[in-house]
């Protein structure tokens, strides 16, 4: 799993708004279970997300990143902030929505390691919870592979990132900020970030014996493929699922 030991403090400058993702979980919890008083973000990275839902739910994240969590923790002062691995975690309650969004389950590089997420998800959410996620495809990572690189001036920086195969599904994100120090003067960091795309039936089929799906979309909350850009899921955990 990725660190962002260098990227925390560009972190959200270059990735900007995240409206879209806190809409949807929004929609979600209106549409589905309008009752939710707890939500568990797991990578929830500088708080950015979780923020948004810290005035009306009790919420808690959970992050690898030292340096992410430092962020979250000024920016979300109430939320309950774990510094683990979000494969491999134990908070002890459980919650009436658990997310994984902007793409996070993608950071996870083997299929095994998302099993262990979604294994995680079952044992803290409660019975009829909502667990909500989103992902790349597949479509989407092999076509950025012959994509040109990505460029981006923010806050007097530069970013580019480039994606190239690195095996099987495997994408490598090579991530390069120069930060503008004085003058003509910049100070380059690098980070390698990983994303793993996996069909979309696999992952429907790995959760099906314990979660009921209520919805899948695209950007566009049009149907989906393996061509999609982004997925958008929403899953219900089974109200008669032993824990």
């Amino acid at each position: 799993m990725i660190a962002y030991a260098k990227f925390a403090a560009f972190y959200d400058q270059i990735m900007g708004d995240r409206t879209v993702d806190v809409e949807r979980v929004r929609e979600y919890i209106r549409r589905y279970l309008p009752s939710a008083g707890s939500l568990l973000e797991l990578g929830c990275g500088t708080g950015a997300v979780l923020a948004e839902f810290a005035p009306d739910l009790t919420t808690a994240g959970i992050d690898r990143s030292p340096d992410m969590l430092a962020v979250a923790a000024g920016r979300v002062p109430q939320a309950r902030l774990v510094e683990s691995d979000i494969t491999a975690f134990d908070l002890g309650t459980k919650f009436d929505v658990v997310i994984c969004v902007f793409d996070t389950l993608n950071h996870l590089p083997s299929f095994e390691a998302w099993l262990a997420l979604f294994d995680r998800v079952h044992e803290h959410l409660a019975a009829g919870g909502i667990f909500a996620f989103d992902v790349n495809t597949v479509g989407r990572l092999r076509r950025l592979w012959q994509g040109p690189a990505f460029a981006q001036d923010f806050g007097g920086h530069t970013v580019i990132m480039d994606v190239a195969p690195g095996g099987g599904d495997l994408s490598l994100w090579q991530v390069r900020i120069f930060e503008r120090l004085e003058g003509d003067q910049f100070r380059l960091h690098r980070e390698v970030l990983t994303e793993l795309g996996v069909p979309l039936d696999q992952i429907r089929q790995a959760l099906a014996p314990r979660f009921d799906l209520l919805e899948e979309t695209d950007l566009d909350h049009g149907p989906v493929s393996d061509d999609s850009n982004r997925v958008f899921f929403a899953y219900r955990r089974r109200a008669e699922d032993p824990d």
